[in-house]
């Protein structure tokens, strides 16, 4: 996983609202799922620790899985993870043997100022910690998981996990679809704050065009960007719904970026074989390329089904000022600002799809204004303000923790405390 350029400016900028008033902190961060294997919440980790490091502090990220050779120097791995279903994607995890030991003494010997970890509901690393009379500093958890049906393992689990989670000092949803899924496992005593994603909206908004993906009126590019195995992600409605629009745009292409080109070429074989020398498919991409891709698209296409507790994608395209066309989930009506920033269509529908597409094409106005008003609504999910907002939980975690401290603790700082656990 490669690390992304930060434009720290806007972080500069807002130093006169530091809620942590300049003092810098030691910050350790568990990931639940191996960085090997990109993800949302690994993107999320990465970017985030990136944002802090930007900002003077010290951070390391502990993860399941083997180290590549693309990863940052900050992120440290426990060698192995296996692979379950979940929550319709597959999950590579790290719970069994020594991951416990391995993880509780890597908090232990990090010495940190705080502790946050991700997902601490899922069976990995993240979990691990939280065992009774393991707390040698404050954890704050951040849940990203919303569920269409709430699975019944974590039904037959609720009441272990509320007393897991019960170290946990401050919880953050990312957004309110992750909030209602958590309160079903937290306490409610823990002071939980919604806190969406975070992006780097310069660097998309700043992405310079690819020629080779450029739309034009009648060459219309339109994208696709997801794993095209998993159902949930909607590649087969994408792929309808592009038949249709093929039929008023003979000249359209068709752009399709992540992994899966095996189990899309078989869907699209399955639906429209006609259609495959209009599909073009890009791979895995770096960074960089994913905010040219957003940049040079005519419109950009989220047909996800479920299971999206926030819909960063959604948010990237916007910021790099591509027309969106999405399904009417609850977190892409919320990002998209009820459909004033993205084209909405009926999920799994696609002719509504299509004509949600057609519809951006056909007006030059309307593409222009849903351009427009998505990179406004971006800007709520810049890691300027996104950063400053979990700085602000850092803040108000730490002051409780240093009060609830004996007072010969708080003369010795809290790394004694920790030692002696």
């Amino acid at each position: 996983m490669t690390s992304k350029p930060v434009d720290d400016s806007a972080s500069k900028q807002n130093t006169d609202h530091d809620p942590l008033q300049g003092r810098k902190l030691r910050i350790g961060i568990i990931s639940p799922y191996s960085f090997e294997t990109p993800g949302g919440v690994q993107f999320h980790i990465r970017d985030f620790a990136q944002e802090l490091i930007s900002r003077g502090h010290a951070v390391e990220v502990l993860a399941p899985g083997r180290r590549t050779t693309d990863m940052p120097l900050w992120v440290h791995t426990t060698g192995s993870s296996f692979s379950i279903p979940y929550n319709g994607s597959v999950a590579h995890l790290s719970y069994f043997g020594v991951a416990g030991m391995l993880a509780r003494k890597w908090v232990r010997q990090g010495h940190f100022d705080l502790v946050h970890l991700h997902e601490p509901e899922v069976p990995s690393l993240s979990h691990k910690p939280l065992v009774m009379g393991f707390e040698p500093c404050p954890y704050v958890a951040t849940f990203h998981a919303a569920f269409d049906t709430y699975p019944l393992a974590l039904r037959i689990c609720q009441s272990y996990l509320r007393s897991y989670l019960a170290n946990v000092r401050a919880a953050i949803c990312v957004s309110d679809s992750a909030l209602d899924t958590a309160r079903r496992y937290l306490r409610p005593s823990t002071p939980m704050s919604i806190i969406p994603n975070g992006i780097n909206v310069q660097y998309f908004a700043s992405a310079t065009i690819n020629p080779d993906w450029l739309g034009y009126q009648d060459h219309p590019t339109i994208g696709f960007l997801g794993r095209m195995g998993e159902e949930r992600k909607g590649f087969d409605v994408f792929i309808k719904a592009c038949s249709l629009v093929l039929q008023r745009y003979p000249h359209a292409r068709f752009l399709c970026v992540g992994d899966g080109e095996a189990e899309g070429r078989k869907i699209i074989a399955a639906i429209e074989p006609a259609m495959m020398d209009h599909v073009e498919f890009l791979g895995r991409i770096s960074d960089e390329d994913k905010a040219r891709f957003y940049r040079s698209l005519s419109v950009y296409v989220a047909p996800q089904l479920g299971g999206e507790s926030f819909g960063i994608v959604l948010a990237e395209a916007m910021a790099a000022g591509c027309p969106v066309g999405a399904s009417d989930l609850k977190a892409f009506t919320d990002i998209s600002k009820d459909g004033r920033a993205a084209s909405l269509f009926r999920t799994g529908e696609y002719v509504d799809c299509a004509h949600a597409v057609e519809a951006i094409l056909d007006d030059s106005a309307r593409s222009h204004e849903l351009s427009t008003e998505g990179m406004c609504a971006a800007f709520d999910y810049d890691w300027s303000s996104v950063a400053d907002q979990i700085l602000q939980v850092y803040a108000d975690v730490l002051t409780g923790w240093r009060l609830r401290q004996p007072l010969s603790a708080q003369r010795h700082g809290f790394h004694n405390v920790a030692e002696n656990v």
